[in-house]
This record gives structure tokens, C-alpha cells and sequence, in this order.
């Protein structure tokens, strides 16, 4: 039985050190300040990018997908090094284009076992899954058998996180000016969720404390196996972590908790001071 790469995105916001460890591909997206251009992770990392993006008159950045050639080259790469079969996991395809360039790279290659895998998610919703593929790749499980697995727990990721700020929502066109100034006059924090492909406003409190009650409320509404606290330079994302370990339903390893920066790939649309969680849900018996 060959090896299996694991392969995924810079929208899934693993770590370089987690994904390495692992053995992970992350293949970079575009993120842009004006006329400069940067691949996610590569040329722009996460600390470098939030000190660009709060940075007095910078522009707002924008994101765009990797190319089909970025794709095949990292599918290349990995049947070079020794790699018989691929296991893609993408940023969800209604958020990104990203997922078709990868489609259009496995067409790139019909003689080579390419499984793409839709995680209907991003951040570190799609990072969790892919660090299940790569610990099932580790344990031997043949490319099918990961991506039916993963496929499986799609159902089992969730994102929810609660926002410092709307600015950011207008600046990327998810709201309007007006939406945006009568939510400032009131100081409303909204809290929103990326699940099944799809990113919800679930709901809007006025003060940052309720906020992340109300962020751990809905993460912790059924129990879960692991989770990733998300933040964008929160100074307060450690105090959230531990409580959110206290709470816990039906308790959680600590090792299981980790804390991750969100990047350039998604950091744009939150804008600094968010905080919250990707977790993946226990199986239901």
C-alpha cells in the first residue's frame, strides 16, 4: 500500500509547524494590498499580514483563488516524492473558486488518483478536517477510504465567531455603508458562522462580553472532539480558550485545544479583535 499526500489550502489557517509535522501540502492563495500581491503563507505570514492590515491608511486587501498550474505543481511535487495517491481537502466551494482550480488540476493529471474533497468550510473548520486525513493517511488508510471519511465528517465541522467590528463586513461588500453606520452607532458585535458551505450572521449583541458568551454558547451547544480557538489578534483569546475547555460538554482533552492566528486567506473579512472556534463535533451514536 502506497503512501497517501495530504493536500489542502492556505484558507484552511493550519500553522506551517502543524502542517509540516504532519506532512501536509498547503497550497498558497493570493492575498493583495493594492498592486502587491502575495501568496497567503509564503510571502505574506499571518503576523506580517495583520501588521499590514491595521496598519494607518493601508489598503483593504483582497483575496484570490490559486491557480490550476499552483495545484498541479503541488500534486506533481507530491507523486515525486514517492506519494501513489492524493487527498485534496479544499476551502468550501461556494466561499472560493479555489475548489475548481483544484478540479482543473486533477483533470491536468487523468493518470494519476486525485480524490478532492469539498469541506463545505474554512479556517480551521477545513484544517481540522485535514488534519484527520493526515492522521489517516499516517495510520495506513488507503486515498478512497480517507476521503469517504472525511466526506463523512462534513457534517461534523463548524466555525462560529464573533466579531470586534462590522467596518470589515463593509469593506468587503457583505454589508452596506448604511448597515454599517447605524451598527457602529449601536456597537453591535456581530457573530457569524461558516457551516455547510454557507457564512450566517446567527446573531448581534451589543457588547464584546456578551458576544463571546454567546460565541460559547453556540460552540459549545453539542459535544466536541477537538477545537481550534480562532482569533485575530484578540488580546484576550487565551481567557477564552481556558474558559472554553472549563465548559466543555462532557469535558475535552486540552491537548485537543488548540489556538490558531487566522491568516490572510480569510482575515480580511473578520477584521482584527474577532475571536471564536472551529470545532468538529463528536459523532452521535
Amino acid at each position: 500500500m502506497g503512501r497517501v499526500a495530504i493536500v489542502t489550502d492556505s484558507a484552511s489557517d493550519l500553522e506551517p509547524g502543524v502542517a509540516a509535522q504532519l506532512g501536509i501540502v498547503v497550497v498558497p492563495l493570493i492575498v493583495s494590498f493594492g498592486a502587491e500581491s502575495y501568496r497567503a503563507g509564503v510571502e505574506l505570514t499571518s503576523e506580517a499580514f495583520w501588521e499590514r492590515m491595521v496598519a494607518p491608511d493601508a489598503p483593504f486587501p483582497t483575496t484570490a483563488a490559486s491557480s490550476p498550474g499552483v495545484f498541479k505543481e503541488a500534486f506533481e511535487a507530491a507523486f515525486a516524492d514517492g506519494a501513489e495517491a492524493v487527498v485534496c481537502v479544499s476551502v468550501g466551494s461556494t466561499l472560493s473558486g479555489t475548489f475548481k482550480s483544484a478540479q482543473v488540476a486533477r483533470e491536468l493529471l487523468p493518470e494519476r488518483e486525485i480524490h478532492l474533497v469539498d469541506s463545505r468550510s474554512a479556517s480551521m473548520g477545513q484544517g481540522l478536517l485535514t488534519i484527520i486525513a493526515a492522521d489517516l493517511a499516517s495510520a495506513g488508510v488507503p486515498a478512497d477510504g480517507i476521503a469517504r471519511t472525511i466526506e463523512g465528517r462534513l457534517d461534523d465541522a463548524d466555525v462560529v465567531i464573533c466579531l470586534d467590528t462590522i467596518e470589515y463586513l463593509r469593506k468587503g461588500g457583505r454589508i452596506s455603508g448604511a448597515q454599517a453606520a447605524v451598527g457602529s452607532l449601536l456597537g453591535v458585535k456581530p457573530i457569524i458562522s461558516i457551516k455547510d458551505g454557507l457564512v450566517d450572521t446567527v446573531d448581534r449583541v451589543r457588547t464584546r462580553s456578551k458576544a463571546r458568551e454567546r460565541a460559547l454558547e453556540f460552540i459549545l451547544a453539542q459535544p466536541v472532539e477537538r477545537i481550534a480557538v480562532l482569533h485575530t489578534v484578540s488580546p484576550d483569546v487565551e481567557a477564552f480558550r481556558d474558559e472554553m475547555i472549563r465548559r466543555a460538554p462532557g469535558g475535552v482533552d486540552p491537548s485537543k485545544v488548540s489556538i490558531s492566528l487566522v491568516g490572510p486567506s480569510v482575515g480580511p473579512h473578520l477584521g482584527p479583535g474577532a475571536v471564536g472556534a472551529a470545532v468538529l463535533r463528536k459523532r452521535q451514536a
